[in-house]
C-alpha cells in the first residue's frame, strides 16, 4: 500500500473503521440484489478493506452478476490508451463492456441482460477525471432502459470540505467535466451522482449506498482503506493532493511527471528555469517547492522520454491552507512571463481542463494570477450553497 504521510500525520495508520459502499450493501442491504440480474460498472478500485474485489464478493454472496462495464484504463485499471475494446473476464467468462471505446455510454443491447447497475469507482476529488462522466452517461442510458442504478460510494480521497478553482462553464463541458462544479469539488461519487440527477434532469431510478464511518474532513489516509492507484499515473495520495492544480499543465509543453513515480507532484521541461520561477512565485501557503530532476520513462503523454529535465517538486505541508489550483495558475503566469517564446499552450485543452477559457485569455492580457483567483470566490460561494441538497455526509 502506498499512502502519502504528510507532516501533520504522525500517528500510525488506523484500522479500517470506514466501510465502503460495497461492504455496506452486502452487510446491511443485500435484499436489494435479490432476484435481480446485476451489472457492475467498476475497475480495480472496487475493493473492500482487505482488498477483495466487488465481483468476488458479489458472487460469494449469491448475486446474479450478468455483465461487467469498465471505464477509462479498463477493468484492471492498467491501460493508458485512447480507446479500449470490449473483452471477457477470464475468471468468470462474463462479458466486459468497455465504456471507453467506440461508445462511452451503454447501449440498449449492453443493458438488456441486467435489471440493476452497480457503480463502484474511486474518484480522485477533481473535476478533470473521466470516472464521474462515465457514471453519469451510464445513469442516462439506464433511465432510458428502465434499469435502476445503485452507486456504491467511496470517500473523496482529498476530503469533502474544500472547494477550489473555477466552476465549469458549460460551454466547455466535455468527457473530462460534465457538471458545473469547481476544479476541486469536495464531493464523493455518490454525491456527484445526486448532483448530476438534478443538474442533467435525469429520470434515473438512483439510489446511493453511502460510505459508513466517513466524515467530510477526513482524507484517504484517515480511513484505514488500502490505497489503490485510481489510474496508472496516480501513484499515491500526495499526487492526488496536487492533481487539481498540476493537471492544467497537461495542456502545455511541460511534463507533469508521467512516466515517473511522482506523477502530478512535479512539473518540468528542458527549457525553463525552475529555481528562478520558484523564487518569483515565493512562499505559498501549505506547500513546499523544491528543485529536482526527473527522467520520464515511457511517459503516456510522450513528453521528454528518457530525458533528464529540471523540475519543481511539490509537497503538501498544510492541507487546509493549500490551494493547488491557485498555485498552478500562479506558476503558469510566471512561466508565461519568463519564457514567452518557449511555453506552448493548447488553449482549447486548457479551457476543457480548467472549465473556462477566461484564465488563459486574462493572463495573455496581463491580468495577475491573484486577480484571476479572486474572481472565483463568488461562484465558489454559490456552488457551496447549490451542492447542499446533494450532500450525504457531515
Amino acid at each position: 500500500m502506498s499512502i502519502s504521510c504528510l507532516v501533520a500525520c504522525t500517528a500510525a495508520q488506523p484500522p479500517a473503521a470506514v466501510r465502503p459502499g460495497i461492504v455496506v450493501l452486502l452487510e446491511d442491504s443485500s435484499h436489494l440484489l435479490e432476484g435481480r440480474r446485476v451489472g457492475l460498472l467498476t475497475n480495480h478500485t472496487g475493493i473492500d478493506a482487505e482488498g477483495r474485489g466487488d465481483l468476488e464478493r458479489l458472487l460469494d454472496a449469491g448475486a446474479q452478476v450478468t455483465a461487467i462495464f469498465s471505464p477509462e484504463h479498463g477493468y484492471r485499471g492498467v491501460l493508458d490508451l485512447p480507446e479500449i475494446g470490449h473483452g471477457t473476464d477470464s475468471a468468470t467468462g462474463l462479458p466486459v463492456f468497455s465504456l471507453y471505446g467506440a461508445t462511452r455510454e451503454p447501449t440498449p443491447e449492453m443493458l438488456s441482460s441486467i435489471d440493476l447497475l452497480l457503480v463502484d469507482l474511486q474518484d480522485i476529488g477533481a473535476r478533470p477525471y473521466t470516472y464521474a462522466s462515465t457514471m453519469l452517461l451510464a445513469m442516462r442510458a439506464c433511465a432510458t432502459a428502465g434499469v435502476q442504478v445503485l452507486v456504491l460510494d467511496r470517500p473523496n480521497p482529498i476530503g469533502g470540505e474544500l472547494v477550489q478553482g473555477p466552476v465549469l462553464d458549460l460551454e466547455h463541458r466535455s468527457f473530462v467535466g460534465m457538471l458545473a462544479v469547481p476544479m476541486r469539488h469536495g464531493l464523493t461519487m455518490g454525491e456527484l451522482a445526486r448532483l448530476g440527477l438534478r443538474r442533467l434532469d435525469l429520470a434515473t431510478d438512483l439510489k446511493v449506498i453511502p460510505v459508513s464511518g466517513w466524515g467530510r474532513d477526513e482524507w484517504f489516509d484517515h480511513t484505514g482503506l488500502p490505497w489503490v492507484r485510481p489510474s496508472p499515473s496516480m501513484p499515491n495520495l500526495e499526487s492526488a493532493s496536487h492533481y487539481p492544480g498540476t493537471v492544467i499543465f497537461e495542456a502545455t509543453n511541460l511534463s507533469v511527471g508521467r512516466g515517473t513515480p511522482i506523477a502530478f507532484q512535479v512539473i518540468g521541461a528542458p527549457w525553463w528555469d525552475p529555481a528562478g520561477i520558484v523564487a518569483e512565485v515565493g512562499d505559498r501557503p501549505g506547500v513546499a517547492m523544491t528543485d529536482t530532476t526527473i527522467v520520464p520513462v515511457a511517459p503516456p503523454d510522450g513528453k521528454f522520454a528518457d530525458t533528464a529535465i529540471p523540475a519543481v517538486k511539490f509537497r503538501v505541508t498544510d492541507r487546509q491552507a493549500y490551494d493547488p489550483v491557485a498555485l498552478a495558475v500562479t506558476l503558469l503566469a510566471v512561466i508565461q512571463r519568463r519564457h514567452p517564446n518557449q511555453l506552448e499552450v493548447s488553449a482549447d485543452r486548457l479551457a476543457r481542463l480548467l472549465g473556462t477559457a477566461d484564465v488563459w485569455a486574462e493572463l495573455q492580457t496581463g491580468a495577475s494570477a491573484a486577480q484571476i483567483v479572486s474572481e472565483w470566490e463568488k461562484e465558489l460561494a454559490g456552488f457551496r450553497v447549490d451542492r447542499r441538497p446533494s450532500l450525504l455526509y457531515e
